[in-house]
């Protein structure tokens, strides 16, 4: 195959992810600008309410990332049953990891104090995260839905209930926060209600579309959904909680940044919501053309061909290059432009945000391709159902490397906030340059068959 159709085929599969994944963050979004727009407190206590929530989050969504790569090589062996058994039981795990994890929620005011956060900013946080952790089932089937889906090449019907769901909440935030068209004024607690709303209409509509379309139906996704399949289930287990322990490295890093920068001050911690919100809308370019990766390479890989797997790796490696560079050039030339969306000027403390927000995002640009280095390997690493290294290499980079550092530059050496921020881009740098040394050098070369490495 030319790498011209490998390209052709990669952005085909592609592109509906990287809408959906755009679509899932400008969720996130959303959220912080139109809090934003309500209050400099209130902001503070979302960002660090909303990534508590997501740090979590990413843990019990390694058993959805893992449904990914096992239902492509399931497909690509033509094992239909496998592609339900894979999937139902992730479902399963999932459910089992929410109701498990809500308890942290309901008590994370005194967590939150524990970490020095100041007590009006605990206290909303808390908040926010008692019905916000209620929605941690529903985001979770979903993200065991959109893999399935995408696996088998539904990735278009990924993308558009994405949409319906950003719309969603878009109108139920302005009903919630501010009160509008007759809702009570409800703050930090109405972004959570609105947020848990839509994802159990998001969640209703993936599992009816996956039950009902006639070309699904064969699947029988839900047939005898009650019964255990222990192979199964410790398949999918296996791939996927070091996926998510790897997820929680990373995600630990840029929580544990959260905390950090709320010792800053509240103004900066708002403002670093802000920026990581930018550079994350860019970052779900890469976990899209991640995941088409990884769906590529695992069929490739089912298919044991060795040569067509690392052209698709090279192909959808150099797309995401493109990307990043083009991202960096715009943090560099529109840094006000990108951060002044977030925030009501006109209300009280927006001129601090804007003015250090400008600052964080030119760091930012110095890690784009780092980032985007690191999140495309993970993605090819699964294609080939390795996830234990990764997974300590992650671990090093971010808690070994990337947390330290943010903490001797921000505070011993008194750099702030941008020393901070610095420290997460050696962790970055660590992480992208380890992991996609790992995988060419675990990529089979052509005319060695693949061998999956769980």
């Amino acid at each position: 195959m030319p790498l011209s159709a490998h390209a052709s085929a990669t952005l085909v599969l592609g592109l509906p992810l990287v809408g959906s994944s755009l679509a899932q963050m400008a969720l996130h979004v959303a959220d912080t600008v139109m809090m934003g727009w309500y209050g400099v407190a209130p902001l503070a206590a979302l960002v660090l309410g909303s990534s508590s929530f997501f740090i979590l989050y990413v843990f019990g969504s390694g058993f959805a990332k893992a449904v990914l790569p096992l239902v492509a090589q399931a497909r690509a062996t033509g094992d239909e049953a496998q592609v339900r058994r894979d999937a139902r039981m992730g479902l399963w795990l999932s459910a089992g990891f929410g109701a498990l994890i809500y308890p942290v929620f309901w008590y994370s005011g005194p967590i939150l104090r524990t970490l020095h956060q100041t007590e009006e900013v605990a206290a909303l946080a808390e908040a926010y995260l008692r019905i916000a952790g209620l929605g941690m089932v529903p985001a979770l089937w979903i993200a065991v839905l959109q893999s399935w889906l995408a696996a088998l090449g539904r990735t278009q019907a990924v993308l558009w209930v994405t949409l319906v769901a950003l719309g969603l909440n878009v109108a139920l935030n302005w009903a919630l926060i501010f009160g509008n068209w007759g809702a009570p004024e409800l703050g930090v607690r109405g972004a959570a209600i609105a947020t848990v709303l839509v994802q159990i209409a998001a969640m209703v509509i993936l599992a009816a579309y996956a039950t009902w379309l006639p070309a699904l139906r064969p699947y029988r996704l839900f047939r005898r959904f009650w019964r255990m399949d222990g192979p199964a289930l410790r398949g999918v287990f296996r791939l996927g909680w070091p996926i998510g322990l790897t997820g929680i490295a990373e995600g630990g890093m840029f929580e544990a940044s959260a905390i950090m920068m709320g010792w800053v001050g509240t103004v900066e911690l708002a403002a670093h919501g802000i920026a990581l919100e930018a550079a994350a809308v860019a970052f779900m370019v890469h976990v899209g053309l991640s995941s088409a990766a990884t769906i590529r390479v695992a069929g490739f890989a089912g298919a044991r061909d060795a040569r067509a797997l690392r052209d698709a790796a090279g192909v959808a490696l150099a797309l995401s290059l493109v990307v990043a560079l083009a991202v960096t050039a715009a943090f560099v030339i529109w840094p006000e432009a990108i951060i002044g969306l977030f925030v009501d000027q006109a209300k009280p403390g927006s001129s601090g945000i804007l003015a250090f927000g400008v600052v964080l995002l030119a760091v930012a640009a110095l890690f784009q391709l780092a980032d985007a280095m690191q999140v495309m390997a993970l993605g090819l690493l699964r294609g080939v159902q390795d996830t234990r290294v990764p997974m300590a290499l992650a671990a090093v980079s971010y808690w070994g490397i990337g947390i330290p550092a943010s903490y001797v530059l921000a505070f011993p050496l008194g750099y702030g906030g941008v020393g901070l921020w610095f420290g997460l881009t050696l962790g970055l740098v660590a992480a992208g340059g380890s992991l996609m040394l790992r995988f060419w050098l675990l990529a089979p070369k052509p005319g060695v068959a693949p061998e999956p490495s769980l």
